[in-house]
């Protein structure tokens, strides 16, 4: 279960910014082609943050859809898996634009 050691990754950033103050919320952007299981991050997240400063934050998550463009025509195209293809010429030879995110966009610390 990878989704543990990416909580703990996530409250070591946010402990670091929140220097030692309470945190009152967590907003994540996570793209939908990441191999994140939302349940079991859920799950981590709740276990992982008990006597941390993020004790009491509430977790506000922002899922990323995934939009590729593809080299053979050009075509730009919202995707649900990294091996969609084109939807215009049916090329799997595709770029990534976004979907695959993984950040902390911002906190809230009282």
């Amino acid at each position: 279960m990878h989704e543990l050691s990416i909580v703990m990754g996530i409250i070591d950033v946010v402990t670091e910014y929140a220097q030692g103050a309470p945190v009152k919320e967590v907003t994540l952007d996570i793209g939908c082609l990441t191999t994140i299981e939302l349940f079991a991050f859920d799950m981590a997240w709740k276990q992982a943050i008990k006597g941390t400063l993020l004790e009491s934050a509430a977790l506000d998550i922002n899922r990323i859809e995934g939009k590729a463009m593809c080299l053979e025509c050009g075509e730009e195209f919202t995707i649900t898996e990294v091996y969609d293809a084109c939807t215009g010429c049916g090329s799997h030879l595709i770029r990534i634009a976004q979907g695959k995110e993984l950040k902390v966009r911002s906190l809230i610390i009282y």
